[in-house]
Order: C-alpha cells, then sequence, then structure tokens
C-alpha cells in the first residue's frame, strides 16, 4: 500500500492510494458546519459541528462481502490554518497545517505539522545556531 499528496488547498486535501491493482482517491472536505471524509467520491464519514470536530478517521481497504479482513488506516489531519504559508496571507487561503496516513505496519503519508520532522524543531535561537550553523558557545 502506498499514498501520495495529489492536492492540499483551501479547507481540501486528495490523496491517492494505491493497493496492489487498485486505486483510491480519498479525500478531506471542510465545509462551515461539517468535515467530510470521501474514498472514490463516496462519503465514508461526517463531523458535524462548529467546534471541536473530528479530525481521526479510521479507514478499512480491501476487506470482503461481510466486512471481514481488509487493512486498516488511520487518517489524522490537523485543519488548524498554517500561518507560515505564503497563500494564507496573499490569497486568503487556508490550507490545512498537516495531514497523515498510516497502517498498523507503517506510515505511509506525513505531511506539515504531523510529520515527525516536525517535532524536531529547535527550541530556540541558539540551538538554530547550533543545528544549522555549527556555532558552539
Amino acid at each position: 500500500m502506498d499514498a501520495t499528496l495529489v492536492r492540499m488547498a483551501h479547507w481540501k486535501i486528495d490523496i491517492k492510494i494505491v493497493n496492489g491493482n487498485d486505486m483510491h482517491i480519498l479525500q478531506w472536505r471542510r465545509h462551515m458546519s461539517h468535515d467530510e471524509v470521501l474514498l472514490d467520491g463516496k462519503v465514508q464519514q461526517i463531523s458535524r459541528g462548529m467546534w471541536g470536530r473530528e479530525t481521526i478517521y479510521g479507514l478499512v481497504f480491501g476487506r470482503d462481502e461481510e466486512g471481514n479482513g481488509g487493512t486498516r488506516v488511520m487518517f489524522v489531519v490537523d485543519p488548524s490554518q498554517d500561518m507560515n504559508n505564503a497563500s494564507y496571507w496573499l490569497e486568503g487561503q487556508a490550507p490545512p497545517k498537516g495531514v497523515r496516513l498510516e497502517t498498523a505496519e507503517q506510515i505511509l503519508l506525513a505531511f506539515g505539522s504531523l510529520d515527525e520532522r516536525a517535532y524536531d524543531q529547535p527550541a530556540d535561537f541558539a540551538e538554530w545556531a547550533k543545528q544549522k550553523m555549527g556555532i558552539k558557545w
């Protein structure tokens, strides 16, 4: 199973998932009153409310007719606005800050604030200078 981020735009995320010979499109859409998770254009889950909507979703790929088996996937969205993104200030766009898609065995996709590398940011300027420039004092 492999996943690729296709689009991350204003209140939208599109992910291409390849599972063997099958290709699927996983979409997340934010509306004023609810969020939707769609798989191949069909609504899978809806999170309603004005505040505190669900951001962690569970999906199963490749299960049989009775609903048994398949690969379980956890889909996590950080819907807060990324104010460091230039499109936030120049175009009024509000792309989500991060997205993560993983199975029990591996991480398929990690981007933005939900990527492990985002946690390795230096705490202050002195740490940044040591890490990036090799300055020691």
